[in-house]
């Protein structure tokens, strides 16, 4: 079961290039966030670990044990440009972490191995 999407995938497109060649504009990098959230959720399906990017979003990923009530077992969070990043792959997951960029907390909770995202353009 795939998720359902809320942003059309040419917008999303659109505005994680867009962000990538240096818009900063809060509406675009919300979009770009959100869109490369939602992508996320479609790759790597599950409910083990939640991602947050606050202010603009978070979605539950990842196969593994379910999480239904107060704070998840497994989170990870990092601000916006840090999942930007790390979605298209011009960061990787372990120099985030050591950076301190990303706060990660849970056995599970490691993007590792479902970064980059296949977000639309061809990543490394």
């Amino acid at each position: 079961m795939s998720v359902r999407r809320r942003i059309a995938t040419a917008d999303g497109i659109a505005a994680v290039e867009a962000v990538l060649a240096g818009a900063d504009a809060r509406a675009t990098v919300a979009l770009a966030s959100r869109y490369l959230l939602e992508q996320l959720a479609d790759e790597a399906e599950g409910h083990t670990v939640e991602v947050r990017v606050p202010p603009f979003g978070a979605v539950q990923a990842v196969d593994g044990p379910r999480h239904t009530r107060g704070t998840p077992p497994n989170v990870v969070e990092m601000d916006a440009a840090t999942w930007i990043a790390l979605a298209t792959g011009s960061l990787h997951w372990d120099a985030a972490v050591a950076d301190l960029r990303v706060t990660a907390s849970g056995q599970r909770a490691s993007l590792a191995d479902n970064l980059p995202l296949r977000w639309g353009r061809m990543v490394p």
